[in-house]
């Protein structure tokens, strides 16, 4: 059994999305791992100053995304809180011979991210007004989006390692990767799939504070010296219901990459990196 939680304020203002992106969120740690979310349960905060329909869009989000995971909502509990607060505690199933752990990988594998990032920065350009509508469109799309469908390809191949990409920024979650790996990682940027205009409002400054979190959590276990600082702002973005990050044999390159083509994401995957050996800086990004 898998049992995992997670809820946040409102990263966008329709009500509805925000029910669907929290609950995306929350049902990704199941793919993560390699199960399958089973039931759900609502934890809600909600203010008294806000209409009741506000909080039903909200809910209804929610529980058409668990629906669509092909999971039941089965209840949960909400409380009166200045802030609205919503997510899910999920529980699922996994076998136990195909378990993923963040750690495992292995030198020669490449690795594989499912989701295009920078959702931290075009959430941070919306609350001043200055995202793009295209750009707001394919943050909602990434964020809102199940990483159900990764997960049931990755899981025809013997995936090493997986981790979802969410507030540790993409380099954040590499680094607890190579460190559980004991392994080096090496992102190649260029390889990095960004959303719409994410680069543009990094090079204004509009960087999130939990991106500047993330760069003083990985001190110098992470050598940015190669990338410009956009990128390195880009790799250090906190992501609201992130991509898969996995690590596969370089081998089944071609192969992984047909299959989650094959299965229509709405989101893009590339190969953004591979495993070294370990060197005494963990990250590498090029």
């Amino acid at each position: 059994m898998i049992q995992t939680v997670d809820f946040f304020t409102p990263v966008v203002d329709d009500p509805y999305l925000f029910g669907q992106i929290a609950a995306a969120n929350a049902l990704s740690d199941v793919y993560a791992m390699g199960g399958k979310p089973v039931t759900a349960l609502n934890i809600v905060g909600f203010p008294g100053c806000l209409p009741v329909s506000v909080l039903s869009e909200i809910m209804s989000g929610g529980a058409d995304k668990v629906k669509e995971a092909g999971a039941v909502m089965a209840g949960g509990h909400s409380i009166q809180n200045d802030t609205p607060l919503y997510g899910l505690c999920v529980s699922g199933f996994v076998h136990p011979d195909r378990f993923l752990r963040n750690g495992g990988a292995k030198p020669g594998d490449i690795l594989i991210l499912t989701k295009q990032i920078g959702s931290g920065i075009i959430s941070t350009a919306a609350k001043a007004d200055l995202a793009s509508p295209a750009a707001l469109e394919e943050a909602v799309t990434v964020m809102r989006s199940l990483n159900r469908k990764a997960a049931e390809v990755i899981s025809r191949f013997p995936v090493h390692a997986c981790t979802d990409v969410t507030g540790f920024g993409l380099i954040g979650h590499s680094l607890e990767m190579a460190e559980a790996s004991h392994v080096t990682i090496e992102i190649r940027a260029s390889q990095v799939p960004f959303i719409q205009d994410a680069d543009e409002y990094a090079e204004m400054g509009l960087i999130p504070e939990g991106a500047y979190r993330n760069r003083s959590f990985a001190g110098g276990k992470a050598d940015i010296k190669a990338v410009s600082q956009t990128h390195a702002d880009l790799l250090f973005d906190p992501q609201t219901s992130g991509g898969l990050l996995f690590a596969v044999d370089a081998r089944y390159r071609d192969d992984v990459i047909s299959a989650l083509t094959a299965a229509g994401l709405d989101t893009r995957a590339s190969v953004i990196g591979s495993v070294l050996p370990e060197q005494e800086t963990c990250v590498i990004a090029k």
